[in-house]
């Protein structure tokens, strides 16, 4: 059974600066729970029990979150707030984390490439904190339940409007290989193709499942544009061996891609508005709004 996970974090967040210059992009709020705190829950709810988190410098603030705090669960049970001591505890139990720096921002590939003496021979789970999927069965779980099936690396795919296919990597695939037609045959990936040269409009998304041949890959890779190690070009040799085919899962589920600060705004306005406790009143605020710029628009439109 699959049991080890790899979850990058050690970019430097620029698109969210002035922010990320002193706190890790993946301790970015949605609501009152840090993005990275998804990630990992995800992969624990998928039977995942063992997990490396690749870090960077400034990033302590992560392994912070994940450990005891002893002061903070002193006072929560001094004053018998006991909700909330629980979910604190809880955080610090959630699995075996470990952690290692990867001290030159050199790609995800290099970064994933980290964690090889922890992985050994065992294929592994990866989850970028750019994505958070919400779903009936975990999107993690979904891709472990393939490999089983399959024992060969996995990609997590969603179709892609065309006009967001150059933000993306795209695979191309051969015919679909279940009866419900989600999981296919990975013939190649393009990174961030032009719209006309796209192979498909199936785009990789931040979830995978990897068999320990991708480190042999992942060391041939040559670095490209920033002298990065991109994981698409090694999961392109990985394709090119024979004994180990990859394939494309379309994964059931709602995926947000928190990349960029609009991004974030979106998934943290469903996120609220999924909760009982926030969502009349968040609804009332955002009618109010709503109603404040139609004015307003009216009254710049009245003077013109």
């Amino acid at each position: 059974m699959l049991k080890k996970a790899v979850i990058p974090a050690a970019g430097l967040g620029t698109r969210f600066l002035p922010i990320t210059k002193n706190s890790p992009k993946e301790m970015l709020p949605l609501v009152d729970k840090p993005a990275i705190q998804y990630v990992v829950e995800e992969a624990v709810a998928s039977g995942i029990d063992d997990i490396i988190i690749i870090t960077g410098r400034g990033k302590r603030a992560i392994e912070d979150h994940f450990d005891k705090a002893f002061e903070l669960e002193w006072t929560l049970r001094l004053n018998n707030n006991l909700e909330a001591l629980e979910e604190i505890e809880r955080i610090s139990h959630l699995a075996d984390i470990h952690y290692i720096r990867q001290k030159e921002p050199l790609g995800l590939g290099h970064a994933i490439l980290c964690a090889k003496k922890h992985v050994g021979d065992d294929a592994f789970a990866v989850l970028l904190g750019d994505d958070i999927v919400f779903s009936d069965v975990p999107c993690t779980k979904q891709l472990i339940d393939q490999y089983e099936k399959q024992r060969a690396s996995i990609i997590a795919v969603e179709h892609v409007p065309p006009d967001r296919i150059e933000s993306y990597g795209v695979v191309k695939v051969t015919d679909a290989k279940t009866e419900d037609g989600h999981l296919y045959g990975v013939e190649d990936l393009v990174e961030k193709p032009k719209r006309e040269e796209a192979p498909s409009d199936l785009g990789i998304l931040g979830r995978y499942i990897l068999t320990p041949g991708i480190f042999d890959c992942l060391e041939q890779t040559k670095p490209g544009v920033g002298n990065e190690i991109q994981l698409t070009d090694a999961l392109r040799l990985l394709t090119k061996n024979n004994e180990q085919a990859v394939y494309a899962y379309e994964f059931n589920g709602r995926r947000y891609d928190l990349g960029n600060k609009l991004e974030w705004l979106k998934t943290t306005f469903d996120v609220a508005l999924s909760r009982a406790d926030l969502k009349e009143e968040l609804l009332r605020h955002i009618k109010k709004k709503i109603e404040e710029v139609e004015q307003e628009n009216k009254l710049f439109s009245d003077t013109d």
